[in-house]
């Protein structure tokens, strides 16, 4: 793993992502009409068998090992009031997790996937940035490498998700300072606030973008001032994997915040395609129920891969699970001419 000592050397690494495979994207799309079956008729599937190839760099792709990493922060933020429940509760989830009792729990057990809780000095929450930065360069790197370090070199997935009370207000002040627009935009009820408690949860996001805007140099900037540890964790996870050929499934929001902060960071090195590269590299898969990401996730991120019924981190698994059971099967299946040479007939999935 690389060594990584402040912000400036995440800057400096950002630099030398690799790009996709090309030839190994044109060899997944050059097979797919071969197999029997009616061409597009697994929809989505097809796209993210093709993008698996693209960023494992070879054709057929693999999804023998899955590696889950769910990193956990406290914020200092939810003293002003935006979450309906105290910090305690990301502890009594970590325990949760690590005693297997939560839906990540089953179905990594289903899909034999290797999950690792990453608990995130929980005792000493980000501070409060409504009235001070998050964190500073050597607490916001901590947190980078740490997210780095969890990855593992011999996976051929990584599933990303996370855990924080109050970690939505965060994620939304990261895609307002980012993606502009109004704070309320990217603001939604999170664990469950609404009415005035919601209203201020917006005022809250907008009044401390403004406050660190001058500070706002590039994407770790933001992340540094309005992030949380397990969003830097999770920028971190994403560079190691990008740096392994590890394609990369979010899940959610507050992933797809930790992305644009870093999509941004590498735009404003100069490393633009890169940072578009950087973009596909991720899937993101929940838009939840904050309203932020179910009308800007396009942009944070590839595609969403999974309809909004779907919530928190056990949907990354699942569709790692279908990842695994779908598009591998779609890799591996042998191709050979139909019955009669009757050629199955073409057609673009469409969803709902």
């Amino acid at each position: 793993m690389t060594d990584i000592q402040n912000l400036g050397d995440v800057r400096a690494l950002l630099q030398t992502l690799p790009a996709g495979d090309v030839q190994a994207a044109e060899n997944a799309r050059a097979r797919e009409p071969q197999l029997t079956k009616p061409g597009g008729s697994l929809g989505r599937l097809e796209d993210i068998a093709e993008w698996l190839a693209t960023w494992q760099g070879r054709h057929p792709a693999r999804v023998e090992r899955i590696k889950v990493a769910v990193f956990a922060g406290n914020h200092g933020v939810t003293a002003q009031g935006v979450s309906a429940f105290p910090p305690e509760v990301t502890f009594q989830m970590v325990a949760n997790f690590e005693a297997g009792g939560a839906a990540i729990n089953q179905l990594c057990g289903v899909a034999g996937a290797d999950l690792e809780v990453v608990a995130l000095d929980l005792d000493n929450p980000t501070r409060d940035f409504s009235q001070e930065p998050a964190m500073d360069d050597a607490e916001c790197t901590a947190a980078f490498r740490r997210g780095m370090e969890a990855v593992g070199a011999d996976y051929d997935v990584i599933c990303l998700g996370e855990m924080g009370i109050g970690n939505t207000t965060p994620a939304a002040a990261i895609a307002h300072a980012i993606h502009g627009g109004e704070a309320g935009d990217w603001v939604g009820p999170g664990t469950g606030v609404e009415g005035d408690a919601l209203a201020l949860k917006v005022r809250v996001v907008a009044d401390a973008v403004q406050r660190h805007k001058p500070a706002f140099g590039d994407g770790l900037d933001v992340l540094a001032s309005v992030g949380g540890r397990e969003l830097a964790a999770i920028a971190g996870a994403i560079t190691q994997a990008r740096l392994n050929r590890q394609p990369v499934v979010l899940d959610g929001y507050v992933c797809g915040a930790a992305a644009a902060a870093l999509a941004a960071a590498a735009a404003s090195t100069r490393c633009l395609r890169q940072a578009a590269s950087l973009h596909s590299c991720s899937i993101s898969v929940t838009r939840g129920r904050t309203p932020g990401p179910r009308t800007r996730t396009p942009s944070m991120s590839k595609a969403n891969a999974a309809d909004d019924t779907i919530f928190f981190r056990s949907a990354a698994m699942l569709l790692g699970c279908t990842i695994d059971g779908g598009c591998v099967s779609m890799c591996q299946s042998v191709s050979c001419p139909s019955p009669n040479g009757y050629v199955f007939p073409g057609g673009q999935f469409k969803s709902s």
